[in-house]
């Protein structure tokens, strides 16, 4: 759907929310630190800035985050799960600011990690960015999934496929999905108004996942890391405007 400017704006302002609970919830991050106490913190941005949780309740999830450690790959549950020296951790957070949807995640280390642990946070995030920069006016929507793919894939790690981008507007999971892997069809085209949540999920190991019995928790099926980005991002004539960047 191409979003009128009045939209726009309004989904830059819901994602500068997102992006305040990212860089807060990351500030916070250390051993000792308890994942309910992130959710915490997220929760008072969205108080303070008069946004609404577009995560809480939404059918059923108990939060206004996602916390999901190691080979939690997304949908953790903030709870009393202790942050521990070398950990790696994933926020996922999203608000709403006068009915339209921003939506982003990061994965941060905790403390020191291992050589490895580092290596894939970077190349997700990098993963992320070269997504990011297919989103352009004329382009085609699968090729943010190529661009994904072929980053991670070429540092020898997997790129989940149950779990995918999407579009965000009045609804935080709206359709096209965006697929963070080539599906073997070009997809739509884009044009300026568009806005996508593009979000790489990327494991150590395989890409199979395995949800939990909590309903919500997703983890890999070998049990080894798995990192996520993500960013809210319109298509325009300028180029992708990242509305959820810190």
């Amino acid at each position: 759907m191409i979003r009128s400017k009045d939209e726009l704006d309004k989904m830059r302002r819901a994602g500068r929310v997102v992006a305040e609970m990212l860089e807060e919830t990351r500030a916070a991050i250390r051993p000792g630190v308890t994942t309910r106490e992130l959710n915490d913190v997220a929760a008072e941005v969205i108080e303070r800035r008069g946004a609404r949780s577009n995560f809480l309740n939404y059918h059923g999830f108990p939060a206004v985050i996602c916390t999901s450690p190691n080979d939690m790959i997304v949908h953790g549950i903030p709870g009393e799960y202790v942050l521990r020296e070398g950990d790696i951790i994933s926020v996922d957070a999203g608000a709403i600011v006068e009915g339209y949807h921003g939506d982003a995640a990061y994965t941060a280390a905790v403390g020191t990690v291992s050589p490895l642990a580092a290596r894939l946070i970077e190349v997700t995030e990098r993963s992320l960015w070269a997504g990011i920069d297919q989103l352009v006016a004329g382009s085609r929507l699968h090729e943010v999934g190529r661009a994904v793919q072929k980053v991670a894939e070429a540092a020898g790690f997997s790129v989940v496929r149950e779990y995918v981008g999407h579009a965000i507007g009045t609804e935080m999971h709206e359709t096209p999905q965006v697929p963070n892997y080539w599906p073997g069809t070009p997809g739509p085209t884009l044009k300026s108004g568009m806005v996508y949540a593009v979000e790489p999920m990327v494991n150590v190991g395989r890409y199979e996942t395995v949800a939990l019995d909590d309903g919500w928790s997703v983890v890999t099926a070998d049990g080894q890391l798995s990192a996520h980005f993500e960013h809210t991002i319109a298509v325009t004539d300028d180029g992708p405007e990242v509305f959820t960047r810190p």
